[in-house]
């Protein structure tokens, strides 16, 4: 386990925290940084890949409290070798020391292959072998598969590792080969602070549709098989080159939070035909707001709002569109399912998970020994 070089006892701990800018790891990075700001640390948040508006970085900034320093650096999932992602690595390695940070806080294991100077933790909220699991059949392709290899050198080489679900830690520890699953810390958001509205006729859902993990052709056909429509947020171009075409979505492009937060405010009936999601920030955000819910029945949702949604399979549009119905039709049912999603959502807050992640980062200060790694036996 990696020590602290120079732990002061009077300065606050300076963490470094990477992030990118492309999904739900920009807003649970802001969140989480927000979070450890209020309890007296200093952050400085690393973006990787694409680079935000500059807008947007003086945005987040008043927002956290945290800086906000835009990298060029590639993500591991984009990157052309794995040259790329190990002298990313290094670079976010000798940020550390020209910080002087006491703690690193990654989005991704495989930014953990590098000689960092102080304990690092390192947060699994995705990766192409579970990804490939979930979307594809036979094994990972070449390109994948190096890919694959830095992640679970990165888990070996991380101090600490966190999951957001334990679904999602349980696949992690199998395809990594880690002789125990990384610990479970749930992913939060703050409500919008939107007022809600009277519950409108329509459907929603939010992601990368782009992402064949989120299924928007399913999503497609669930749409043709509505009366009202069915409203869809995020990018149909993926950085990696992914597109997806679409006939029925009514499609809305990429929202910020304002925008997210005004769809939301009509309660419309939340859908998720996932089938791959180590946690899914939308859905936390819909429930949060009151909407009912319709996922898709896999694990990872099954272990955050059973009890709290209407499942169907992932490709069973035909199940998906009776469940919106009913829903639709009865007015009563679908505000009892908004209340069941907005009492589970509430467990999942900002508060809860910088309390989880800090209990990790203080151990880690602590010199508590806290690697999770390691070859299976």
């Amino acid at each position: 386990m990696r020590v602290l070089l120079s732990p002061s006892p009077t300065a606050a701990p300076h963490v470094l925290m990477s992030a990118d800018a492309v999904g739900g790891v920009w807003q649970y990075s802001l969140d989480l940084a927000a979070g450890l700001v209020r309890r007296g640390l200093a952050v400085t948040v690393a973006v990787l890949g694409p680079v935000p508006s500059e807008a947007r970085i003086a945005a987040a900034e008043a927002a956290t409290g945290a800086q906000i320093r835009a990298t060029g650096l590639p993500l591991d999932w984009t990157a052309a070798t794995p040259d790329a992602v190990l002298d990313a690595a290094r670079a976010l390695a000798g940020l550390a020391r020209t910080l002087g940070a006491d703690l690193v806080h990654l989005h991704s294991p495989a930014m953990a292959l590098a000689d960092f100077p102080v304990p690092v933790a390192a947060v699994c909220h995705s990766c192409v072998a579970t990804w490939w699991d979930a979307v594809e059949t036979g094994p990972l392709p070449a390109d994948l598969a190096w890919r694959h290899d830095l992640t679970a050198r990165g888990c070996r080489a991380a101090d600490a590792l966190l999951a957001p679900t334990r679904a999602h830690a349980l696949a992690t520890a199998r395809v990594c080969g880690l002789a125990r699953p990384p610990e479970v810390v749930r992913n939060g958001r703050a409500p919008s602070g939107a007022r809600p509205r009277a519950a409108e006729p329509f459907v929603f859902t939010a992601g990368r549709l782009w992402d064949r993990a989120k299924n928007a052709a399913a999503l497609d056909r669930l749409a043709a098989r509505l009366p009202v429509p069915l409203r869809a947020a995020g990018p149909v171009d993926g950085p990696n080159g992914a597109r997806v075409e679409t006939r029925h979505l009514r499609r809305l492009g990429r929202l910020d939070d304002a925008g997210i937060a005004a769809e939301l405010a009509g309660r419309p009936v939340f859908v998720s035909l996932a089938r791959y999601e180590p946690f899914g920030l939308a859905v936390l955000e819909a429930a949060a707001s009151g909407c009912a819910l319709v996922l898709s029945d896999m694990p990872v949702f099954r272990e955050l709002w059973d009890g709290a949604a209407a499942f169907v399979g992932a490709d069973d549009d035909g199940a998906a569109a009776r469940a919106v119905q009913d829903l639709l039709d009865d007015p009563a049912r679908r505000d009892a399912a908004g209340a069941a999603a907005a009492d589970r959502a509430a467990r999942y807050g900002v508060e809860a998970m910088t309390e989880g992640v800090l209990g990790v980062l203080r151990g880690l200060l602590d010199g508590a020994p806290a690697r999770l790694g390691g070859a299976a036996a």
